[in-house]
């Protein structure tokens, strides 16, 4: 059995029995203050506004830069992975049992978009329509699928804009909408990834689209995700997190404190050493060009020089997931024991 990154696996459920309809893709979040001290597994900004997500489908958002916090309504009880929104209304969370949430009004309520269920079933209507000889192994692929029922988890989203996004996760699950998530299309056949490794992260940049996961696995898609090529890995031990940047440097980070970096978009890397022993899960890039980068450690690194070189900035001493930025300047992080604000020094 293939490890899933800790923090995404922290809040897993046990998978339902073949066929069965989960109670938690029907039922919505409790609506409890506890919510506001629940495991925090990703964290992002809506315009002005923070929009945290984690664990038993709990959303919760804040207006006055992290400083206080409100549960948001979601239609699912599932732990929530990942999140991004492409401005202040539109965005999109992901998570356990195949779960894509939607959201129109800047996180404060959701509406379920996608599910295991339906992703399996898509899947093997796409391998019918598979032409010639890897029709049989598609088929056999979306069979166990739905065979399975939804027990694998998206891990990532990436959105281009609010028409144009990508879902991925376990075991080269990989979806694309050109609709806001009206409809979804499975792009797992377009992937090279024999092994059906886990897909943990997505970016684009420079008119290229990227994926990392698990054993080093890198990937560049030029034509917008219809096909995509193998890059060079420097490293074989899995790659959690995507950074690129505005100024064109791209950085993968992941096990045991590793990040390397390019400057010409994945064909070669170096490595950069963060001074970290503990796994790197988040990053973000800062408003003034500043990259951030969390550990499951705690510990939480900037780099002033594009990914060169990161220094220590503090240690809050709780397992880490996710980093963003406010909008007073203040970083945010997201982990195991919630959410906390760090002022930048």
């Amino acid at each position: 059995m293939k490890r899933l990154p800790i923090l995404a696996v922290a809040c897993a459920l046990l998978a339902p029995a073949m066929g069965a309809v989960p109670a938690a893709l029907t039922q919505p979040a409790l609506v409890t203050p506890k919510a506001l001290h629940a495991a925090m597994l990703t964290v992002a900004a809506a315009g002005q506004r923070l929009v945290a997500a984690g664990e038993r489908g709990i959303v919760l958002y804040s207006d006055d830069a992290g400083a206080t916090w409100r549960q948001a309504q979601t239609p699912v009880s599932v732990s929530l992975t990942a999140l991004q929104f492409v401005d202040a209304g539109n965005g999109w969370a992901v998570g356990h049992q195949g779960v894509v949430l939607h959201s129109a009004d800047g996180g404060l309520t959701w509406r379920k978009q996608l599910d295991g269920v339906q992703a399996a079933s898509l899947a093997l209507r796409a391998a019918t329509d598979t032409p010639g000889p890897e029709q049989a192994r598609a088929l056999t692929e979306a069979r166990h699928l739905v065979e399975d029922g939804p027990d694998k988890p998206f891990l990532d989203v990436y959105f281009e804009d609010a028409r144009n996004g990508y879902v991925l996760g376990a075991y080269n699950l990989l979806y694309r909408t050109a609709d806001g998530g009206a409809t979804w299309q499975p792009m797992q056949a377009r992937v090279p990834n024999p092994k059906g490794l886990h897909l943990y992260a997505m970016r684009g940049g420079g008119g290229s689209l990227y994926l990392a996961g698990e054993q080093g696995l890198l990937l560049r898609s030029s034509n917008r995700g219809d096909s995509f090529t193998a890059l060079p890995t420097p490293y074989k031990g899995s790659f959690f997190g995507l950074l690129a940047t505005r100024a064109g440097t791209l950085l993968a980070f992941g096990l045991r404190g590793n990040a390397y970096r390019s400057d010409d978009q994945g064909a070669s890397w170096s490595r950069i050493d963060t001074g970290v022993q503990a796994s790197l899960a988040g990053g973000a890039e800062l408003a003034d060009g500043e990259l951030a980068l969390v550990s499951q450690a705690g510990e939480v690194l900037l780099s002033r020089d594009q990914g060169r070189s990161f220094a220590l900035q503090s240690v809050p001493a709780l397992p880490l997931a996710a980093v963003t930025q406010a909008a007073d300047g203040a970083l945010v992080v997201a982990g195991l024991r919630g959410l906390r604000r760090i002022p930048l020094k």
